[in-house]
């Protein structure tokens, strides 16, 4: 099948790469220069710098001959006269902080592809197209796309709703190997064209293939995140805090107790400084707005936002109202700057209010690495007198005293062997517990450390 995508972003360039392995062929429009020459670009090194999500840059390099980015719209027009699906792939981010979606993009996108869509096969738009939401949309967004599309005399197309459930770090495998496929159509040939599309994975014992309409399949991609969202939030703000009120509560212990219910399960069992990501945050807020416009109460989602919040602002006020420290000239060593591991991604990183408060306190210097994300951190957070960047975490942690490892990569369980090795005794701020293992031997060095899901921890010497 011939698959347009507009958006080459985290959700449209990793889509296309899966539906180049499975035979179709893609054309992704974007107007980032930039983006389009990376991922067009055949090399690997580019491909991982401008996104790194692991199994992408394989997958573009191998089906080269079946992928093309762009960013001439007149490459689009042409491809449309044999164009099978449309994906909409856009960013929807949230105004502000009010919840309400920030749809200009979806909605410039879709008039221009609209125009397009009425002249296709010289006027007589013969050719059929399912037009598919892969945005995070509002639930009633496929009326009003049906809406725009009339209005602009568009004819012979459908209008799907096909949310995506990637997780970072491991989108192009769970692509490739899905637990899930939504397909949200009013219409049984809607629904005939995206099983000819996603044909591999239709009655795959481990894959459940689901169609419903399309309201039903947005909506559904907002729960599914905000349930995970709050799944989160009762770790960091019950099970967490319970682990760091007594003593001789070990977090892994209750986490071995209560995940051990099978009605309950074992994601979600992550006690961290907080939840990021461009997802689970914005997709509750999302929910919350469009149930608040309606007339229901959203206290539940607002606390489930407000905690995750607060997790972060706790786990930094611990340095001075447990580690008794005074921020103020101190040279703190900042570990991570991605959302989480395996990515590049900084969006809603906790390590951006890691810096502000930082600065509110008047550190002297604020030392930062991150192998993968650090670039992309530092065209938001550029070098300063203040702030430095490095090569490695040794570099950073060196003469450091705070260190806070904000982002759960492997490497960084090395920074216990590190400090050991140094005279400088710091605070450790560990707000992923990848260093649990080593909390022993670091307080007999010297070192206080505040850990996410463990009380206050001072030096034994």
């Amino acid at each position: 099948m011939n698959v347009l995508y507009i958006g080459a972003g985290f959700v449209g360039v990793c889509s296309a790469a899966v539906a180049a392995d499975g035979g179709h062929t893609a054309l992704v429009f974007d107007i980032d220069e930039k983006k389009v020459h990376a991922f067009g670009s055949g090399d690997k090194n580019t491909i991982d710098s401008c996104l790194y999500e692991k199994g992408l840059s394989d997958l573009l390099t191998t089906h080269a001959d079946r992928i093309r980015f762009t960013t001439a719209y007149k490459e689009v027009d042409a491809f449309l006269d044999t164009c099978d699906l449309i994906f909409i792939c856009l960013p929807t981010p949230e105004v502000a902080e009010t919840g309400e979606s920030n749809l200009s993009y979806y909605y410039a996108g879709l008039e221009k592809i609209a125009a397009s869509l009425m002249l296709r096969n010289d006027g007589r738009q013969t050719q059929y197209i399912a037009i598919v939401n892969k945005s995070t949309v509002p639930i009633n967004m496929a009326d009003e796309t049906q809406r725009v599309l009339e209005s602009h005399g568009v004819r012979n197309v459908g209008v799907v709703s096909n949310p995506e459930f990637l997780v970072e770090g491991k989108a192009i495998e769970g692509s490739l190997h899905p637990d899930r496929i939504v397909i949200g159509a009013w219409t049984e040939k809607d629904f005939s064209v995206l099983r000819r599309f996603y044909e591999r994975f239709v009655d795959v014992p481990d894959t459940q293939y689901i169609e419903v309409n399309p309201k039903e399949a947005a909506a559904g991609k907002l729960l599914a995140n905000y349930y995970l969202f709050a799944k989160l939030a009762v770790c960091f703000d019950v099970i967490g805090r319970t682990a760091e009120s007594f003593a001789d509560v070990q977090f892994e212990s209750l986490k071995k107790i209560v995940s051990s219910d099978a009605r309950i399960g074992s994601w979600g069992f992550h006690d961290s400084l907080y939840a990021g990501g461009s997802c689970l945050i914005k997709d509750t807020r999302s929910l919350a707005y469009q149930l608040h416009e309606v007339g229901q109460d959203v206290s539940l989602l607002q606390e489930t936002y407000d905690a995750n919040n607060r997790q972060l602002d706790l786990f930094l006020a611990r340095a001075t109202t447990e580690a008794g420290v005074v921020w103020k000239e101190k040279k703190i060593a900042l570990l991570g700057t991605a959302f989480k591991r395996d990515t590049n991604d900084v969006r809603n990183s906790p390590s951006f209010h890691i810096v502000e408060v930082c600065q509110e306190q008047q550190v002297s210097q604020i030392v930062i690495y991150d192998p993968s994300a650090m670039s992309t951190f530092q065209q938001h957070v550029p070098s300063s007198e203040l702030i430095q960047y490095v090569d490695s975490a040794e570099m950073a942690v060196n003469q450091a005293d705070i260190i806070i490892i904000a982002t759960d990569w492997p490497s960084f369980k090395n920074v216990s062997t590190i400090v050991l090795q140094q005279e400088k005794k710091p605070l450790i701020m560990d707000g992923r517990r990848l260093l649990q293992e080593g909390y022993s031997a670091l307080r007999q060095h010297g070192c206080d450390i505040i850990a996410v899901g463990s009380p206050f921890l001072p030096k034994q010497v």
